[in-house]
């Protein structure tokens, strides 16, 4: 069965401009890597997701660096350079990497580095300050993911970020914690830093409650959303690649039920459109 990409328009419309911080992109031409997870049987390209992107009503995307392909960005760098200015990407960064290299990416649209500490990551946790130290320059983004439980643990590494960064897949609390733990108290102390984002992405990949109201992700979210709307950004997942085709969450179920966590348009502008330009189109 093929993948769902299009249908009925969302219930709130998206403002203009809008950004979804999070999609990955594959193509049958170019094998999995070792040491990553197959890629998804129908290959969910680029031309796929236009049509989602048009079925939701967004303007412009992020591309992040699949785990399928592990580090070779051949594939994203492929998909920016047929997207242009409405495209920018997130790559898998080694520590080895040369500065006219990451000056080409540069160019061809990469912003950000993905750091994937949970299972099939490229580069991990341990090498988070080498690569942002070989990222500065440019001005580009940490893109960071872990289990969030483990969030007291790892703020005095993330504390030391130079730049702006993103805590990635709502934290990623496997499970889920309340809005009043210890963990929770923590997230917020990191973005009250001042440059620390959260991202609203893949509710369905952590939520114990399960959908299609994730009240647990929703609890976090909104209080996120109430304490800090400026630094939090939204991404779709899409292909949704830890099920099959057929597993896949209905993409504009998804983002209506995220838009209702947001109390009104000039939030949904802030998380739409005003943080994800000001992280990755400002430059």
């Amino acid at each position: 069965m093929p993948r769902t990409l299009t249908g009925p328009s969302p219930l709130i419309t998206l403002p203009a401009g809008s950004v979804d911080t999070h999609i990955h992109v594959y193509d049958a031409k170019h094998a999995g890597m070792p040491g990553g997870p197959a890629i998804p049987v129908d290959a969910a390209n680029l031309t796929d997701y236009r049509h989602v992107q048009a079925w939701l009503g967004l303007e412009k995307v992020v591309i992040t660096q699949p785990n399928a392909y592990q580090t070779n960005n051949t594939c994203l760098l492929e998909a920016l350079d047929e997207l242009g200015d409405i495209g920018r990407g997130v790559a898998v960064v080694t520590t080895d990497i040369d500065d006219a290299t990451l000056q080409a990416w540069h160019d061809r649209g990469v912003r950000g580095a993905r750091i994937m500490e949970l299972t099939l990551g490229a580069v991990r946790l341990k090498d988070l300050l080498a690569v942002n130290a070989k990222i500065r320059p440019l001005d580009w983004t940490c893109i960071v993911q872990f289990n969030g439980r483990d969030i007291v643990d790892h703020s005095p590494l993330l504390e030391q970020i130079q730049g702006d960064y993103v805590i990635d897949h709502h934290a990623k609390f496997l499970p889920p914690v309340t809005p009043d733990s210890k963990e929770f108290d923590q997230l917020l102390r990191l973005i009250d830093k001042g440059n620390c984002y959260y991202k609203i992405a893949a509710c369905y990949e952590s939520s114990a409650t399960g959908g299609p109201d994730y009240d647990d992700i929703a609890a976090m979210s909104k209080r996120l959303i109430d304490h800090a709307p400026e630094r939090i950004i939204w991404g779709s997942n899409w292909p949704h690649v830890s099920g099959s085709p057929t597993e896949a969450p209905n993409d504009v179920a998804l983002l209506n039920t995220i838009t209702s966590w947001m109390p009104d348009e000039k939030t949904r502008q802030m998380i739409f459109v005003d943080n994800p330009n000001r992280l990755y189109w400002r430059r």
